[in-house]
Parts: structure tokens; C-alpha cells; sequence
């Protein structure tokens, strides 16, 4: 953990690089020094069916999720949550000059006794840094 999901309104198609974004969240959480490297994950999600407010088609919206396993205190968690949010607002700066946008972020701990992990990235990770 960290794993960042993404779910964002089909009409942004034309409006957002979403593999931009992507790249952005994930380069944010590592600025932010707090999470492992090697538990990063950021995915995006198209959501080809939605409805927003009154449901005006041109409206749209980006909803991302942070789940991330126990150990961090709140204010860390904040520090953390405020830089990777004012990233990826700021790069959905034109979206909303051009359209009606709604940006959400939301973070969720998960409980490390119903958690359960097999990850080797961490192991490749240092074995690189070794031969580096």
C-alpha cells in the first residue's frame, strides 16, 4: 500500500490525459517520502455510466481513493493528502476554467489483521538500488 484508484466521468476523455494524471498522483505520493516505494499503486477507472447533480451530461468528475495500511498518524496523514491533492488539483486547473468538474479525494486505512499482501516489487526495488 499505498494503492490510489481514480474513478473519472467518460466525457473527461477530450478534456484530461488521464495517464498524466496517473503519472502525477503517483510521483506526488512518492514526494511525499511516507510510503514505500515498491507498495505504490495508481489506477484509473472510466466510468462510461454516471450521473452528476441534475444530471447535465456535460458535467463530470474525478473521484480518487486512497487506501493505505495502519501506521501513520493524522497529521502526517494530512501533510500527505493535502500535497498529492493540491497536485493533481492543480494540474485539473484547466478542466475546470472550461467545464463544470467535481474533484473528490477521500483516504481509507485498512485493517492490517483483514489485509492481506504477496508483493516482490520491494525486494527487485533494493536489489536495483544495490547494483545501482
Amino acid at each position: 500500500m499505498p494503492h490510489f484508484t481514480l474513478e473519472y466521468s467518460a466525457n473527461l476523455d477530450d478534456r484530461l490525459d488521464i495517464g498524466a494524471a496517473v503519472e502525477l498522483v503517483r510521483r506526488a505520493a512518492v514526494q511525499t517520502g511516507i510510503f514505500p516505494l515498491g507498495g505504490i499503486r495508481v489506477r484509473a477507472i472510466r466510468c462510461e455510466h454516471y450521473a452528476v447533480a441534475d444530471g447535465n451530461p456535460e458535467f463530470g468528475f474525478l473521484a480518487m481513493v486512497l487506501r493505505l495500511g495502519e501506521g501513520r498518524d493524522l497529521a502526517t496523514r494530512k501533510r500527505a493528502g493535502e500535497a498529492i491533492f493540491q497536485a493533481l488539483s492543480s494540474h485539473l486547473d484547466p478542466v475546470f476554467a472550461t467545464s463544470r468538474f467535481a474533484l473528490s479525494f477521500d483516504m481509507q486505512i485498512n485493517d492490517k489483521e483483514t489485509s492481506w499482501k504477496r508483493n516482490n516489487i520491494h525486494e527487485a526495488l533494493k536489489a536495483e538500488a544495490a547494483h545501482g
